[in-house]
Formats: C-alpha cells, structure tokens, sequence
C-alpha cells in the first residue's frame, strides 16, 4: 500500500482575516470568551494529535517570531523536523531545523514526498499563497479566534487567483475559537 502524503496549511487569525498585529504580539491568542456548546481538547489529545505531524515548513519571518517567542515559551515544534524557506542566512538553534533556499515544487517533490507523510504549512502568509498558486498544498485548516483586530498582516491578500475549496470539517472550541478545514480543489 502506497503511503499519504498532504501538506497541510495552518493557520491562526482574527475574524477579520489577520495573522500576525504590526508589532508582532500573540496577547489575541488569548480569549477570555466562553462557548457553551463547544469542545474541549484535552492536553493528551492536543499530544496525540501533535505526533502525527511529522514535519512543519515556514518561512523567515514565522521561523525569526518563533525563535522570538521559544525564548519565553520554549520551541513549539518540539523534535519534529522543521524546514524554513528562506533566501537570508538565518541561525540555526536548534539540530532539527534546516533553512531551504530554492524552488518549492522541488521541495516538495524531492524532499518533503519521499520522506514524510503529514507536512504541516505554519505560516506565513506569502508563502502559504505561494503553496496555493503553485498547487502544492492539499488543505487549510484555519482557526478563527473571536477578536476583530482592525490592522495588522492578512492571511489572505491579493493572492492573485481564486481557488475553489471543499469544506470537509467545522469545529468551535469551548474557547470561542472555530476551526475550518477545507480541502483545496485541485
């Protein structure tokens, strides 16, 4: 039986499509609203769920934000391989994260098929369109926290093609958060 493979893009923003406020702050993360009807994940869950991704890919920025953020909050990645796109000459801190510079079809094609089977997209926005545009992604999973931020880095901006999706799952959270996974029509 021939293995899975998807690439998964993931990502966190407000109502209004933001992903990341100008000075970079995560304080919106945090809710303080209370969904009655929602779910609840457990942290074993949240673990178990967390082991089947085998890989994440990012570029410059989030990778350079989540350095920023391991120092206060550890790396949270873990040991999973973790690979960063990026044309810039950026440190390298921990041993399972490598920087690629160079053409994503072939990434993902030579790099990320033979050897993985759940690839998970983190961020950021140019670079999770560019997956969209060159048809390399396979889903979006988008969780929806209840906060209108007004200004900030949209997911979504001009990103230059329409792109049909399937919807496949809709989850709201005990926290208020409501996560969208749709499926990218190929």
């Amino acid at each position: 039986m021939e293995r899975t493979f998807k690439i998964t893009i993931h990502m966190v923003s407000s109502l209004d499509g933001i992903i990341a406020k100008k000075d970079n702050s995560i304080s919106w993360f945090e809710t303080s609203d209370h969904y009655e009807k929602g779910v609840e994940i457990t942290p074993e869950e949240a673990g178990e769920f967390l082991k089947k991704i085998d890989c994440y890919v990012m570029g410059a920025r989030t990778y350079e934000h989540a350095l920023e953020l391991s120092r206060s909050y550890g790396w949270a990645y873990g040991d999973t391989p973790t690979i960063v796109v990026s044309h810039r000459n950026l440190p390298i801190e921990r041993p399972n994260v490598e920087i690629y510079s160079g053409d994503l079809a072939k990434l993902v094609n030579e790099r990320l098929k033979p050897n993985y089977s759940n690839v998970w997209l983190v961020g950021g926005a140019l670079l999770s369109a560019d997956f969209i545009r060159l048809k390399l992604a396979d889903e979006i999973r988008l969780s929806v926290m209840p906060i209108i931020l007004g200004d900030g880095l949209l997911f979504f901006d001009q990103i230059g093609q329409e792109q049909a999706l399937h919807l496949k799952n809709v989850t709201a959270y005990k926290s208020g958060m409501a996560e969208l996974h749709y499926e990218i029509k190929k």
